[in-house]
């Protein structure tokens, strides 16, 4: 009997850590090399994006684009921060901070070339971008760019600054 209580206390604390747990645990690589636990991503209290990209992925170049050009008044009216999580395998990861650099893109960049984090938000296709609020509560999803859609996802972010 007390293994069976011990049991399922396991899985309701196991349960009750996957609720909570909004960023997994998973280590990431930034442009200078340095290893970062996903865990820890978060904006002092503000809202912050997660926007899983590729460099081969079009789409996720006019996403990134289009939030580039507003990004700075995102900034400076709700103070959310941009993380662009790279999906590029790790065979083609060195090309990232060129095609960063070449387009002039002030955000933080993560590498995520063995797929985890992507794998543990179910990411099927890119872009893909998650919203949470200013404590690390996943409050959005967003899959694939149309025109505009940027515009979308800072309406979702002026929301959760309220």
């Amino acid at each position: 009997m007390k293994k069976i209580i011990t049991a399922i206390f396991a899985l309701v604390l196991m349960s009750c850590t996957a609720i909570y747990a909004q960023l997994p645990s998973v280590q990431l690589k930034t442009l200078a090399g340095e290893t970062v636990d996903a865990a820890t991503i978060s904006n002092d209290g503000k809202p912050f994006i997660v926007s899983f990209f590729a460099t081969w992925c079009m789409p996720c170049a006019k996403e990134m684009t289009g939030v580039s050009k507003v990004y700075a008044n995102w900034q400076s009216e709700t103070g959310v921060k941009y993380f662009a999580v790279s999906t590029d395998q790790p065979q083609t990861a060195d090309k990232v901070k060129p095609w960063i650099e070449s387009r002039g893109f002030k955000f933080d960049v993560l590498l995520d070339s063995n797929g985890e984090m992507a794998r543990h938000y179910g990411v099927q296709s890119i872009p893909y971008i998650l919203v949470f609020d200013g404590e690390g509560k996943l409050v959005h999803k967003h899959t694939g760019y149309r025109e505009g859609d940027e515009a979308k996802i800072y309406e979702v972010v002026k929301q959760v600054k309220k």
